[in-house]
């Protein structure tokens, strides 16, 4: 497993190196029961939901071979997961201590197959799941998110609404070359107004983020990207509005994983824009006409993913039930019949009464 894993992530790099990965992956903060190692090993756009799955304890459906993530504490898994996607650009100076790794193929995705784990496994304590896009008017709340964040800002007249009040990042962000009169820098300073009001909603209800179970937080931004279309990725504005996104996404995360705890991973993925996910599905076409010409006998596959979690389970019965015979028969055979058993001690009184 280990070569295969090394084999793949080989051929990934040097397919980076061929010019094909450009966009990144990065861990903004993260606790020590997760392990991220510092390699810059690429990673697949479509498996960057794989992930968040693995270090949250979730089983996934395919096996992911990639160095970037190690084992960690098994009894100890994060209370949130914070990934927040920028597109617009491929790369952003991040502090020493974060760790960034180059996407390979970078396709869209969602954390809607997280999503579900969360509200299946956890249904009975409801937690929050919330998964917005601020320029497209796109939410998905589930749970306590629906009565916690129903006030938050998503649609555009609401953000707009929201940044001419008197607590918003206008009266404390250096605006420097952006202007509060353009559309274009008013969305993207109301994505970031975004950030700041969910840090804000989370402070005032600390209590969900003290329970057992885990939270899913998944943000899309785009507001960098139209700055790039409007003023161009040469101008001004666009090193301002970066500069300020990387400012308050370093702060966004150091709030979040304070709240938490410590005891939350917070991620950002980097893009200039998606490929196609064309090319993906026909491969995936090939892969399924391959696999049934290598079975011709329409055999089922030996386990599902589900497979280490049963063995687990019947393991270890099967070891606490050996264990509770071995003691069992050892307190039997060393048992002394007249001061140990009560049957042998009520007869000897009948005996010596007759």
């Amino acid at each position: 497993m280990a070569l295969r894993g090394l084999g793949v992530a080989v051929l990934l790099a040097s397919a980076c190196l061929a010019g094909v990965c450009g966009d990144e992956f990065s861990i903004l903060r993260s606790p020590q029961s997760v392990v991220f190692r510092d390699g810059g090993w690429p990673i697949p756009g479509d498996r960057i939901p794989d992930v968040a799955a693995l270090f949250m304890g979730f089983s996934i459906e395919e096996d992911l071979p990639w160095p970037g993530l190690a084992a960690g504490d098994l009894f100890h898994r994060p209370r949130a997961a914070v990934l927040v996607t920028v597109k617009g650009v491929d790369k952003l100076t991040l502090p020493a201590k974060g760790i960034s790794y180059p996407i390979e193929n970078a396709v869209p995705f969602s954390l809607d197959s997280v999503a579900n784990t969360i509200h299946n496994l956890f249904s009975e304590e409801t937690p929050v799941v919330l998964q917005l896009a601020p320029s497209e008017e796109r939410v998905y709340m589930v749970g306590k998110a629906n009565s916690v964040f129903e006030d938050l800002s998503v649609t555009l007249r609401q953000l707009r609404n929201r940044l001419f009040q008197d607590n918003s990042i206008l009266s404390s962000l250096p605006l420097n070359s952006l202007s509060r009169n353009n559309e274009v820098d008013l969305l993207f300073l109301s994505e970031l107004q975004v950030l700041r009001d969910i840090v804000t909603l989370l402070s005032r209800h600390k209590h969900l983020a003290k329970d057992h179970s885990p939270d899913l937080y998944s943000l899309e931004l785009s507001g960098l990207e139209e700055i790039g279309k409007h003023y161009g990725e040469d101008s001004q504005q666009f090193k301002d509005a970066s500069q300020i996104l990387v400012d308050t996404l370093q702060k966004f995360a150091d709030e979040m994983y304070n709240l938490y705890g410590g005891n939350a991973v917070v991620e950002m993925v980097a893009v200039k824009a998606f490929n196609s996910p064309l090319t993906r599905k026909t491969r995936s076409i090939l892969q399924s006409s391959q696999s049934d010409t290598d079975n011709p006998y329409n055999l089922a596959y030996p386990y599902n993913y589900n497979y280490s979690v049963i063995f687990n389970i019947i393991l270890w019965m099967m070891i606490g039930l050996a264990l509770a015979v071995i003691v069992i028969s050892y307190n039997l055979w060393n048992m002394d019949p007249g001061y140990d058993s009560i049957i042998y001690r009520m007869t000897n009184q009948k005996i010596r009464m007759d």
